[in-house]
């Protein structure tokens, strides 16, 4: 009894730990540490390196454990095969990202190679290949937060260095599954691990088929979290299968995440598997991590203090002599800052790093160097980066709109005034004697993309799912529908389809599509004209309305009226999850939140730009 109210003692501690550490982080402002970080320093505080208020609880390591395999898991979650068929921009910048992340990657790794020889030649590592995989990863955790947070993930840049990252991260996976195997002499276990790979292969094609089966998309769609349920018996027996296999049970962990990756989950249904992942099992395990380094004999021993640092200048190095490549490209600044924020370590280094541990590849010192490494660097890296990297420039929101007709040729017009928005225009009947006025035909030209038939294909081949808002707007409904549930699954931008069929109209809604309808909107508009002239009038002047998405700390929290918002600018309407909001100066704008603003475009984007803090 007294073993198991010190378990639960412990377990509490840790739990309790997890929910406080974002509070501080956020009441100190500490918005450039990664959460991850501060829960390995909190676990050195309390654990072996501290306070020792944890010790030998197998609670604690169990859920640890699970916490390192769904670690792995969401790793191979994030990594999106889709930007490999990303093509190159026309412009200036004739740079194909795929192209330039592989041979970057490929330079990395050689380059790490020989920092590793060099490390092995100074006797301060035995492990060549081991330590030419920590140094030539990159922590995707950390990379895709900073670039989202700048906005790059849309640029040239940015997709560079995310296809640099997802090779990293995907080639160091299965490189160290491999070295491990290599490590017993025992070609059953090269065998076993080739054997691995072609059962998961068979499960993917199973499971696509299933996938796409009446069955599960009638049990997904209801209450019993059907979908929830079949990813973690997924996960559970490729992780059960790869420990019988002699696999790395991390190894099966990962490649779990890439299947259901490429099965391209709603985003909904991904928030909802990061949610329970770092909302309760990941910070469990890098809590215990920090428990369990021990860090006295790293300050008492002079090689592996001298270490440490030579690690991040060499990890800096392996990055920096690569990306001079992209100088071709982009300024000297924009490659010396793109190698500080790609020399970032977290999660694969601390899984590699425990791994060899576990098998007595390195020793407990060299284990802790190694994971003090990725917390500096992961302390270090991003903030050179944001500090030397020049601010993007507001890219303009790209809006695709198929099919060309009475309804989308004014809308278009309209939105090309005040030159903020790109709109692309696709057809299959561009016939411009017939459907377009002269005027129109001039100011809309360039904007039109004539494809040979509006079908999912011709518009992927069109590139026409690449923008940020995509409108079906055909005078076909059901091909609205496939087209909208296709961009809806295929990406993020915001998707809205013309439907006229009330069934239908439903169905869509129901699917999270934006739906519009002319019929309808045409009802509602003589309904307020009738029942409500003055609102009407005020929607339709020529002082129009925008809304802001809150997707920025800075002012979370903060009352309208401690905003600094532009003269003439009135924030009508506050848009939180499913309730409206009619706000006064002491509402304090939220995370997610959607402004409806009345006010001039000018100072509408201004105070957009100032919420993004740019």
């Amino acid at each position: 009894m007294h073993e198991t109210s010190s378990t639960m003692s412990g377990l509490i501690i840790v739990v309790g730990i997890s929910f406080i550490i974002p509070i501080v982080l956020y009441k100190l402002r500490l918005r450039v540490l990664p959460v991850v970080v501060a829960e390995i320093i909190a676990g050195l505080i309390i654990g072996k390196s501290g306070l020792q208020l944890i010790s030998g609880n197998n609670w604690l390591e169990l859920l640890s454990l699970l916490g390192f395999i769904y670690l792995m898991f969401l790793s191979g979650l994030e990594i999106d095969f889709s930007l490999a068929k990303s093509k190159p921009n026309q412009g200036s910048n004739q740079i194909n990202p795929l192209v330039s992340a592989i041979i970057i990657f490929c330079c990395i790794f050689l380059v790490s190679s020989g920092l590793s020889l060099l490390l092995q030649y100074y006797g301060y590592v035995d492990q060549v290949f081991l330590t030419t995989l920590m140094i030539s990863t990159v922590s995707l955790g950390v990379v895709v937060p900073v670039l989202k947070e700048r906005g790059m993930l849309s640029t040239n840049l940015g997709q560079t260095l995310l296809l640099v990252t997802v090779l990293a991260d995907f080639f160091t996976m299965i490189l160290l599954a491999v070295y491990v195997s290599a490590l017993s002499h025992k070609m059953t276990d090269m065998l076993m691990l080739v054997v691995f790979f072609v059962i998961l292969g068979l499960a993917f094609i199973f499971i696509r088929g299933q996938a796409s089966g009446k069955l599960y998309q009638v049990l997904s769609k209801s209450s019993i979290q059907f979908s929830t349920r079949a990813i973690f018996a997924l996960l559970l027996g490729v992780v059960s299968l790869s420990e019988k296999l002699g696999v790395e049970n991390i190894l099966g962990a990962f490649m779990v995440g890439i299947i259901v990756s490429m099965l391209k989950p709603q985003r909904t249904f991904v928030h909802q598997l990061e949610s329970f992942g770092y909302g309760f099992l990941i910070p469990i395990f890098f809590i215990m991590v920090g428990v369990n380094l021990e860090i006295r004999p790293l300050l008492t021993d002079p090689k592996t203090l001298t270490l440490i640092p030579l690690l991040l200048v060499l990890m800096f190095i392996a990055k920096f002599i690569p990306m001079l490549y992209l100088k071709r490209w982009f300024s000297f600044r924009e490659v010396l800052s793109s190698a500080f924020l790609l020399s970032s370590k977290l999660s694969l280094v601390i899984a590699a790093a425990t791994l060899a541990l576990e098998l007595n590849i390195i020793n407990k010192q060299l284990h802790g160097a190694f994971i003090l490494v990725a917390i500096v660097s992961c302390l270090l890296f991003p903030v050179l980066f944001n500090k030397l990297a020049p601010r993007q420039q507001v890219r303009k929101q790209v809006i695709a709109m198929i099919g060309l007709n009475h309804i989308t040729i004014p809308v278009s017009k309209e939105l090309m005034k005040d030159n903020r928005c790109e709109i692309h225009l696709y057809t299959a009947n561009w016939n411009i004697r017939n459907q377009v006025e002269e005027g129109d035909r001039m100011q809309l030209g360039k904007q039109v993309c004539l494809v040979p038939e509006l079908t999912v294909e011709t518009l992927l081949d069109a590139r026409a799912f690449e923008a940020d808002i995509i409108i079906a707007a055909s005078a076909e409904d059901h091909l609205n529908a496939k087209i909208g549930t296709y961009a809806k699954q295929l990406s993020m931008a915001r998707v809205i389809v013309r439907i006229e069929e009330p069934e239908l109209h439903q169905r869509m809604r129901d699917e999270g599509l934006e739906v519009f309808s002319t019929l309808y909107a045409a009802r509602r508009v003589l309904l307020a004209l009738i029942e409500h002239p003055g609102a009407l009038r005020f929607i339709s002047e020529d002082e129009p309305l925008g809304e802001i998405l809150v997707d920025r700390a800075k002012y979370v929290g903060v009352p309208l009226m401690g905003l600094p918002i532009p003269p003439h600018v009135l924030v009508l309407r506050i848009y939180r999850g499913h309730t409206v909001i009619i706000p006064n100066g002491r509402t304090a704008i939220q995370f997610g939140d959607r402004l409806l603003l009345s006010g001039s475009p000018e100072n509408i984007e201004k105070f957009r730009q100032i919420l993004r803090g740019l």
